[in-house]
Parts: structure tokens; C-alpha cells; sequence
């Protein structure tokens, strides 16, 4: 009988160290930020904030530790009639936008999606966006689920679905990179989304680089730091893209 008793007793403290480890879980899913990028591929402003700025703070100052990031390659593009989009900055522009919404569905890690699309965004900074198909070799990453993805009809229903949720923005963008951080626009403020972010945070992790950002005077922030953006219905080039799946 004191055996059975023992066994019970082992059983509650396993289960309330269980259900301890479950909600300090579920706490720092619940704590972190929601930070959510509306972005085009061959925009230089939206490149140049992944590349110079997202990455680094995430990576470098660790905020992906507070953050979960969502990001949605459609921007600027314009829907046509049978099955065509116009999107800012050409045909190609398309293409990596489809690629870059599949790596984004189908990878399994997000620090790896990420580095993927800072990689393809790295080289458009540089002049060489046609290269993107070298960062799946540089990263190991094996092309084939990505490029099924993108020849097929899934590429372009992934590509709807992020019109729809761009589209949908209240208020809506007005230009590109549009960042939200708990779902607040910053929209001229984009450059000082990690102030934002941190005093979004009510976790309990000390991050280092939010005692180095805050809040202060953002109007005098976006006229110190306003650089850029490409603008919606400011179309570079009226070319169609015709998605053949």
C-alpha cells in the first residue's frame, strides 16, 4: 500500500513540474514582440533595412530572442487580369517574391529563413539579384522543395494570400518597407523599430541593446533618419508577369 501511495505522490510532482515547464513556456511565447515586415524583394530601402539593420539587430544584438517575426514579400505589386502581376521593380521582382514566400512557408527554422532572404536581399544591394539561386548552395539548402514551390501552383497561391493580408492593412501602406511592431505601424518611424520593440517587451530576458534605444522624440528621429522608402502606385516598370504553373 505505501508503494502505491509513493507512486501517486511521484506522479503529482512529475505532473506540476510539467505543467511548470509548460507555462514558463507558453509565458515567453506569449511575451515576445510581434514584429511583422511588408516588404518587395528588389526594393533597395526595404533590401538595405533586411541586410543593414533587421539582420543585425536580430542576430547581432539578439533581439530575436524577444521577437517573432513575420514577413510578407508582395509590397507594391499590382494584381492584373489572367494571372498577371506588375510588380515595382520588374519581372524579376515577381520571381524573387515567390521565392522568397516559399522559402518562407517551407522552411523549417526561422533563423534560417531569415539568413536565406537576407543572402538573396545582400546581393541586390550589390548589383547581383539574378544570382539569387547561389544562397540555397551558400546556405546548404537543398533548392529542389523551393523551386517545386515556386514552378507550381502552390508559389502563386502563396503569393495571393500575401496580397490579401497586404491588402488588408488598416490603415493601409502607403509604402515600402512597412513595419509593424505589435501590430502599431511605424510607418516614417521604421528605422527605430528596436525603441519600439523594446518598450513593447514585457518579458523578462535583459537585452543589452534596448538599454541603448528608447523612445524619446520620434519626430526628431524621423527627420534625423527618414532616408527612404518606395512608394505605392509608383510602378518603375508596367512589364507583366505571367505566372505559368
Amino acid at each position: 500500500m505505501a508503494s502505491c501511495h509513493n507512486n501517486n505522490y511521484i506522479m503529482v510532482l512529475i505532473f506540476i513540474f510539467l505543467l511548470a515547464i509548460s507555462s514558463k513556456s507558453n509565458a515567453g511565447v506569449e511575451d515576445k514582440v510581434q514584429v511583422s515586415l511588408y516588404y518587395e524583394s528588389l526594393c533597395p530601402f526595404c533590401a538595405n533595412f533586411i541586410v543593414n539593420q533587421l539582420g543585425k539587430a536580430l542576430f547581432q544584438w539578439n533581439l530575436v530572442s524577444i521577437v517573432d517575426l513575420k514577413m510578407v514579400p508582395w509590397g507594391n505589386t499590382q494584381l492584373a487580369p489572367n494571372n498577371t502581376w506588375i510588380c515595382q521593380h520588374g519581372p524579376d521582382e515577381c520571381t524573387i517574391d515567390i521565392v522568397e514566400a516559399c522559402a518562407l512557408h517551407l522552411l523549417p527554422q526561422p533563423g534560417l529563413k531569415f539568413k536565406l532572404i537576407e543572402c538573396i536581399e545582400s546581393l541586390d544591394l550589390q548589383g547581383r539579384h539574378g544570382d539569387w539561386k547561389s544562397c540555397m548552395n551558400s546556405l546548404k539548402i537543398d533548392p529542389k522543395t523551393i523551386m517545386d514551390c515556386y514552378q507550381s501552383r502552390k508559389g502563386f497561391d502563396l503569393g495571393l494570400k500575401f496580397a490579401e493580408e497586404t491588402n488588408s492593412l488598416n490603415p493601409p501602406h502607403r509604402f515600402v518597407p512597412w513595419v509593424l511592431v505589435n501590430n502599431y505601424p511605424l510607418q516614417e518611424d521604421y528605422q527605430n523599430f528596436v525603441a519600439y520593440i523594446c518598450k513593447a517587451y514585457k518579458g523578462g530576458n535583459k537585452i543589452q541593446a534596448c538599454e541603448q534605444h528608447t523612445l524619446i522624440d520620434t519626430n526628431s528621429f524621423k527627420e534625423a533618419n527618414f532616408s527612404g522608402v518606395c512608394f505605392r502606385g509608383e510602378n518603375k516598370r508596367e512589364i507583366p508577369f505571367n505566372y505559368n504553373f
